[in-house]
């Protein structure tokens, strides 16, 4: 990294300064947007700078880098939030300050004309010819990208961005002016020097006026008239752009041979020849002649155009002559035919070779102006193939030779020409892999092998025909292994860690350029007037071909870039192919429909505006930004490269040889000197191919680095072995040289490199075998400074623990790496690698990850626990500046999932930082923890907000959202930085002061985010604080039902039922309004939709308390009734929560949407519960229907339930199968009170009954899923236990129905039927505890089993103990005046005692949970109990004496804290701790009972017992110790007058006789509270306690 730095960064800082020196102030009111190309370059700088941070060996060096680097960031995420301000301020001065910059460039330019004239015009500095042709290639596109991006927003309207796109042009020309004038300060000639400056100066004219015409249109949008003036100078611009780069030398000569090309062709359009002078042998002599010039000509001109401009302009200029022959020599040939098919097919070859010589021409001219282009060497190749090719062809027609001998001359021409690729493979031939070039070659060469038998088996028989087969395959076989040999050296080359791999570009131009070409070609051939009707069809379908890639492309790239602005323009251009295309197909099918000349002219009016949205957009696709960065191939690389290059060029050597001999053998096959020289051809020739497949395998990409990063890694292992060995005997020396602050801040940058570098290696390692050598190098050089930091930072650990820690989960993270790298070397990037390779690649990834985050975890804490907040502080500032940078693929989510989790993280980033100001008062060493906390929130918040931008409902708010979000960052830094300084000086007031403030700014700056959030979807927004306030209702309601069914739901004064009905109904009805407008404007605007679900959840709550209120007024006498008025309002609440979800999932959706079909179905179900609650509220009074319309409703509640069970959303939550066992058991109560009621039908009963079945349904349903989706619950006994609970529901339903049909009349035979119906309830409960046991699997147990339940009190004892102790752990003793020294340790004498109490009783209730265990195992107790009574009584006694163990340890916690603290005696202390003796005394008898007294448990049961004992006394002593110490005499002062004297006697005896008396009490207290206590013993303790 440090030397990519040193490399890249320079260039690039110097750039953006560049753009920045000089300028201050002016350049933001020039500029007020500060250019993306200014910002993105100092990032890149600062993230090189990050990596490079570890690998810097001294210390100082590396701290100063990672310090700079830091600032930088800090800076420039400053500078981003300023210049976003500024560009608000000042967006519309745009176009102003362009047309400045663009008349002060002309003014330059007129000033060095005029410097020319005098002959003073001089080169600058480092401008040499072919940098100023370069650049001016370069920016002549820049140009045209800019003013087709300029096009793209006036027809927008939009003035803001209009303004930025004036300035990227006006930025634009600048570059172009320099490079004309470096390009005339260069030339010697001053005609051409002239020429130069004079159509630079031409095109800032033109520009000006496009400018000035933009700022009219963007005024007056939408107006035509303006448009077209608009697109007429935009062409101009073009025009004079395109004169200016026909002013560079060799450029001129190419057009040159273009033009004459054409002039030259144009005697092939004329419809007769004048006849022959000249015989057919000597036609066709001179035909091959001129083919072999014409051949020869276009590979020197292929190798020119990388040359200098003078070897262009000869070799052009040769081409043009050799082609002026060629086409003599084949109109020569075509006035030999005498029939005219036969001329005319010659003439149509002799077209197609006079087009693809124009093609390879602009290839050559294209690639000289612009070297670096990419793909322009492939494009240059490909086309001097088509010119050979296109050759051949009119060869193999033409000429009347021996079969064969064309053969042999059309593929020495093919070699001729595919040779080329092997001189200098510094660009991708192709779109192969590695691999893929390697089955390439094997497959050719089995190809070659066969033809080379074929070749010399048909020459010795002199057949032919098959001979000339036998070369043609040879050919194809011989230019498919080099095109396969030149990507593999490619490749070779670019894998070698030197090199540098080409970086792919946003879009590929020459796509562009060829949808363009063809789509221009469709368009002519539509409007064609001799085009008949299946041609048309077959331009449409290309039309249509090509104008779908190319929207594609552009929503790809508009998806992938970073840059507003180019986001823009990709989808407004894509915009515009894709409605012209659509016009002109209409066009089309008209013209289909009805072939006159009428629907032509239309068709023809229609491809217009298409070619010009194709124009634009292939001009704005060329911007030198988009373009692919091409590799730059190291000296290293090119040494590895050359083996596979030489074996392919000895290959076509020895190939060309062999077809050579072949041809003249084939004329003469009794000639033996031939026949030697062909074997040796064809022995070099398949010993050069078996060379390059050794060499290709030897050269596999990745390997030799994979071999030397596993040697590192190994030796970065014994290291941290050697440093643990050292650690563990406790002789790790502390690294004197530098601070732990530093050796942590290593520590972190290093580790987080090596993560960001897992998935690159990764991916390398599963298809792209060319970075698999690159990325392994990367992470490698990383471990030896992580390495060496950990080692350091153990070494100054002073906590043994921390330190091995420390070691371990590094050396975890080296050898997990370890691993990922001997399977990143097997996998070797081929995709086709078996499949356990890429699983174990897979596995290894997942580990290497899970090492970095606890390593990362580990560093972080003990970070935070120091105070230091350097590497929290650089992550914010990281996250900020991320949402700038960096392409983001398709959201995957829409706003609506973005907006819900940012919402959240918000909040609990308030929660965080209302937390830090609580602590930095109370305990300032928990800040680090909560800034930690705090720094991964703001993480995660900056991550979301991305996507969340881009699914907004438009960029304004989107990017307002991203500004907010970046405000709160720059907010939270400050707070985590003031934090850091706060924990390491707790009492600086000011400090604290800071932070209170800051805090305060920063949940400001969280109401705005949310704010924010809030402007983007108000609806929405308003939709998720509705189903907040909705589920507040229902627990409210709940809490209402709990009071009624208590009985204590009173009515105030003495209202009635009547005085609330009115208001009951009225607000119901209000509410089914509101849920009208609530579906109605689910996909209206979000304004509305904020309005609706406002206004219903105001109108619930009403509804809400005058429900309560009516259910208070009906008394709490009847309590039934009131649960069954609120339960119904309860209904709608749920009812309103579900809809108000729906509404928010469907917002801004199709109406073909799932999501609004769910829509629907909720406000159906919300209908059904007003109505439902309607007649209630009217049935309430009635006794002779209230108790039906209650069963109505429990119905109507217990189907929307069943609906929500068997829908296959996951529960909220998971429960244990115990839980829901307990729950079936109010199924059968339910069942039977249903039963009683069917048979009695009193209205009270049924009531009762609806209210007790809706709560067990419910329960049992809700309980059921929880616990089939129990994780550990396989999928086929969730199934068994949905069904069965399903089945349970329905079954109940029936039943209810019936109970329903006898209330309406009821006779004999039907109540008969009750009984069959509970039978079927009865039964699918008993299915249901069945599959309950099946999700328990072998470990089922009852839960109302009392030795179960024994057995969990007794670990929830201990885990309460455990509690206790842990508090005990906190407390601190009081602080006192210091006194005599022994004095001093009571306090923590108790603390220590009462430490142990709670440590000794917490291991003896475990050791009686072990023994109550082997109780069970031996069958002493049974696991489901036989003799229930027997052993229930039992395992009673165990329960009640664990649980008194529990509270006593808990009491003497409580007073031993309370004593320390000095509220409390030592008395009650004492007291406490001989409960504690006692209840273990008793727990201990309880386990004796049936023990076997010699089992381990049991003697492990009885150490326990004696340790608490020990443990007690000791307090015991400790207390009585203490109160001793503190018992000295009170002195008392005996009044001397004798009244005074009596008196204080008197006192002094009274109080005596008040404490006896209150003595005798406590004894008595205390006696019955035993009795109390003994008569709940089981008779076998009783027996115990008395002996």
């Amino acid at each position: 990294p440090a030397r990519l730095l040193l490399q890249q960064e320079p260039r690039r800082a110097a750039a953006a300064g560049a753009e920045l020196q000089g300028k201050g102030l002016g350049l933001i009111l020039e500029s007020p947007l500060l250019p993306l190309s200014v910002l993105s370059p100092i990032s890149h700088t600062g993230a090189s700078a990050k990596a490079t941070v570890p690998t810097i060996t001294d210390q100082a060096s590396a701290m100063q880098l990672s310090q700079c680097a830091k600032n930088l960031a800090a800076a420039l995420a400053e500078l981003r939030t300023a210049a976003q301000k500024a560009q608000e301020a000042c967006g519309p001065l745009e176009i102003d300050s362009a047309l400045g910059l663009v008349q002060s460039l002309e003014r330059d330019l007129q000033e060095a004309k005029a410097a020319a004239r005098d002959g003073k015009l001089k080169p600058l500095p480092g401008e040499t010819m072919e940098k100023c042709a370069q650049d001016l290639g370069n920016s002549t596109k820049a140009v045209s990208s800019a003013i087709a991006h300029l096009l793209g927003e006036v027809a927008q309207g939009n003035e803001n961005y209009t303004g930025i796109a004036a300035r990227e042009v006006a930025q634009a020309l600048r570059s172009l002016s320099q490079a004309a004038r470096g390009v005339a300060a260069n030339t010697s000639d001053p005609q051409a020097q002239s020429a130069m400056l004079d159509c630079a100066s031409d095109v800032m004219d033109k520009a000006n006026n496009l400018i000035e015409e933009a700022r009219k249109a963007v005024a007056k949008p939408g107006d035509p008239e303006s448009q077209q003036r608009l697109a007429q100078v935009a062409k101009a611009v073009s025009q004079a752009l395109n004169r200016c780069v026909n002013c560079l030398p060799g450029q001129r000569d190419v057009d040159a041979a273009i033009r004459m090309v054409g002039e030259a062709s144009k005697r092939l359009l004329s419809d007769s020849f004048p006849p022959s002078t000249k015989s057919f042998q000597e036609a066709q002599s001179q035909l091959n002649q001129a083919a072999a010039g014409l051949n020869q000509s276009a590979n020197e001109l292929v190798q020119a155009s990388r040359g200098t401009p003078q070897d262009l302009a000869k070799s052009s200029g040769k081409f043009g002559r050799d082609f002026n022959e060629f086409l003599q020599a084949g109109v020569e040939m075509a006035s030999q035919s005498p029939n005219k098919e036969d001329q005319a097919q010659v003439v149509s070859n002799l077209k197609s070779i006079s087009m693809s010589s124009s093609k390879l021409l602009l290839a050559a001219k294209a690639l000289s102006a612009d070297p670096a282009a990419p793909n322009l060497k492939n494009q240059l190749a490909a086309a001097a193939r088509a010119v050979t090719d296109s050759i051949n062809q009119l060869i193999t027609m033409c000429t009347q030779q021996a079969p064969g001998q064309k053969e042999c001359d059309n593929a020495l021409r093919e070699l001729e020409t595919v040779k080329e690729l092997l001189e200098n493979p510094t660009q991708t031939v192709n779109d192969m892999s590695y691999f893929n070039c390697l089955d390439s070659v094997m497959e050719n060469s089995k190809v070659l092998g066969e033809s080379m038998a074929g070749i010399s088996q048909n020459a010795k028989n002199s057949k032919l025909p098959e001979f000339g087969d036998s070369i043609s395959a040879a050919s194809k076989a011989l230019c498919g292994l080099t095109e396969a040999a030149a990507q593999a050296a490619y490749l070779v080359g670019v894998s070698d860690p030197n090199s540098q791999a080409g970086q792919q570009g946003l879009v590929d131009p020459t796509q562009f350029a060829r949808a363009n070409q063809a789509i221009q070609m469709a368009c002519q051939n539509l409007v064609d007037p001799a085009c008949t009707q299946s041609q048309v069809l077959s331009a449409a379908t290309i039309v249509a071909k090509h104008t779908s890639a190319l929207c594609n492309t552009c929503r790809l790239a508009s998806s992938r870039t970073a840059n507003p602005v180019a986001k823009r323009q990709f989808v407004q251009s894509a915009k515009e192919v894709a409605n012209s295309t659509a016009n002109l197909v209409k066009t089309i099918k008209a013209l289909d429909g009805e072939f006159n000349e009428e629907n032509r002219e239309r068709c023809r009016a229609a491809t217009a505006p298409l070619i010009e949205a194709v124009d634009n957009l292939t001009a704005f696709a060329s911007n030198p930004e988009f373009a692919t960065i091409p590799a730059q191939i190291s000296p290293e690389g090119r040494r590895a490269m050359e083996p596979i290059v030489i074996s392919a060029k000895t290959m076509l050597e020895s190939s060309a040889g062999l077809i050579q001999t072949a041809r003249s053998l084939a004329v003469n096959p009794k000639d033996p000197p031939q026949w030697s020289v062909l074997a040796g051809h064809s022995r070099t020739v398949s010993d050069s191919i078996k060379k390059l497949i050794t060499n290709m395998r030897d050269k596999a990409p990745g390997q030799r680095e994979c071999d030397e990063a596993i040697e590192v890694l190994n030796r970065c292992l014994r290291e941290v072995d050697q440093a643990s060995l050292a650690a563990i005997s406790q002789q790790l020396a502390p690294r004197q040289d530098i601070s732990q602050e530093a050796l942590h801040n290593q520590m972190i940058t290093a580790v987080q490199e090596i993560s960001n570098l897992i998935e690159p290696v990764a991916a390398a390692a599963r298809a792209e075998a060319s970075q698999l050598g690159h990325k392994v190098s990367q992470m490698a050089q990383y471990f030896e400074p992580l390495i060496m930091a950990a080692v350091g930072a153990a070494s100054k650990t002073p906590n043994h623990q921390q330190q091995m820690n420390l070691l371990d989960q590094t050396k975890t993270l080296a050898e997990s790496a370890l691993q990922m790298l001997y399977t990143a070397k097997e996998a070797g990037g081929n995709p086709k690698q078996a499949a356990h390779t890429q699983e174990a690649l897979e596995e290894a990834v997942q580990m290497m990850k899970e090492a970095v985050e606890d390593l990362t975890t580990t560093l972080n804490e003990a970070a935070s626990a120091a105070g230091v907040v350097g590497g929290m502080v650089d992550s914010i500032t990281q996250a900020i500046n991320q949402l700038d940078e960096g392409p983001m693929g398709e959201p995957e989510g829409t706003f609506v999932d973005y907006q819900t989790t940012m919402v959240k993280t918000a909040k609990a980033i308030a929660v965080t930082v209302q937390e830090m100001v609580t602590k930095s008062t109370t305990n300032p060493d928990e800040l680090g923890i909560l800034a930690n906390q705090l720094t991964h929130d703001y993480g995660q918040l900056a991550q979301e907000a991305k996507p969340a931008a881009l699914t907004a409902e438009n960029e304004e708010i989107g990017s307002h959202i991203k500004r907010r979000v970046q405000e709160l960052g720059h907010g939270c830094a400050a707070l985590v930085t003031k934090a850091g300084a706060l924990q390491c000086s707790p009492s600086d007031a000011y400090t604290k002061k800071e932070l209170i403030e800051t805090a305060r700014k920063v949940s400001e700056k969280v109401s705005h985010v949310l704010a924010a959030l809030q402007a983007g979807n108000r609806g929405t927004q308003a939709c998720i604080t509705a189903a907040s306030a909705v589920s507040g209702i229902i627990a409210d309601l709940d809490t209402t039902i709990m009071f009624a069914t208590a009985g204590t739901l009173n009515r105030e004064n003495s209202e009635t039922f009547a005085d609330h009905r009115e208001g009951i109904l009225k607000t119901a009805k209000a509410l089914v309004e509101d849920t009208k407008v609530l579906v109605q404007n689910a996909t209206a605007s979000q304004e509305k939709l904020a309005q609706a679900a406002q206004s219903s959840v105001s109108t619930i709550t009403r509804l809400a308390e005058v429900v309560k209120l009516g259910a208070a007024s009906l008394g709490s006498e009847d309590p039934e009734t009131q649960v069954v008025l609120i339960n119904a309002v309860k209904d709608v609440a749920k009812a309103l929560g579900d809809l108000i979800g729906a509404t928010k999932a469907a917002a801004g959706k199709a109406g073909d949407d799932p999501a609004v079909y769910q829509l629907k179905n909720s406000a159906k179900v919300m209908v059904t519960n007003v109505t439902s609650l309607l007649k209630t509220v009217k049935a309430v009074e009635d006794e002779a229907t209230k108790g039906t319309r209650a069963l109505e409703a429990t119905i109507e509640h217990i189907r929307q339930e069943l609906a929500v069970f068997s829908s296959p959303v996951p529960p909220a939550k998971v429960s244990t199968p115990e839980d829901f066992i307990r729950m079936t058991k109010g199924i059968t109560m339910a069942t039977a009170k249903a039963v009683a009621a069917g048979n009695s039908c009193r209205q009270e009963d049924v009531i009762a009954t609806a209210n007790l079945s809706r709560r067990a349904i419910a329960d049992m349903l809700r309980s059921c899923k929880e616990a089939a989706y129990h994780p550990e619950v396989s999928g086929d006994v969730r199934q068994r236990a949905l069904r069965f609970g399903k089945e349970c529901a329905d079954g109940y339903l029936e039943l209810l129905e019936h109970v329903l049909v006898i209330l309406q009349k009821p006779t004999h035979e039907l109540k008969q039927q009750l009984a069959g119906y509970s039978k079927r309830v009865a039964s699918s409960v008993t299915e249901l505890i069945q599959a309950a046991e099946a999700m328990k699997g072998t470990e089922w147990v009852d839960p109302e089993d009392p030795t179960v339940i024994a057995e969990n009190e007794l670990l929830g004892a201990a885990a309460a103990i455990e509690a206790a102790a842990k508090k005990l752990e906190q407390l601190k003793p009081r602080a006192k005046p210091k006194q005599a020294d022994e004095s001093l340790n009571f306090e923590e004498q108790i603390l220590e005692a009462a430490k142990s109490i709670a440590a000794a009783t917490s291991a003896l209730v475990k050791a009686a949970s072990a023994a109550q265990r082997e109780l069970v195992a031996q069958g002493k107790v049974g696991a489901i109990p036989a003799n229930a009574v027997d052993d229930g009584q039992w395992s009673q006694g165990l329960i009640s004496a664990a649980r008194m163990v529990a509270a006593a340890t808990n009491n003497l916690c409580e007073a031993a804290n309370a004593a320390v603290q000095g509220h409390a005696s030592e008395e009650k202390l004492i007291s406490s701790a001989k409960q504690v003796a006692a209840s273990t005394a008793q727990l201990l008898v309880a386990c004796k009972v049936k023990a076997d007294h010699d089992s381990e448990a049991m003697k492990r049961l009885q150490a326990a017992g004696n340790a608490v004992k020990r443990a007690s006394d000791n307090l015991v002593k400790a207390a009585q110790k203490a109160a001793a110490f503190q018992d000295h005499d009170e002195t008392v002062v005996v009044k001397e007058k004798m009244v005074g004297g009596i008196a204080q006697i008197i006192a002094a005896q009274e109080e005596m006789l008040r404490k006896e008396r209150e003595l005798e009490e406590a004894r008595k207290k205390l006696a019955m509270i035993r009795q109390q206590q003994y008569k709940f013993l089981p008779s076998e303790l009783r027996d115990e306690e008395q002996n």
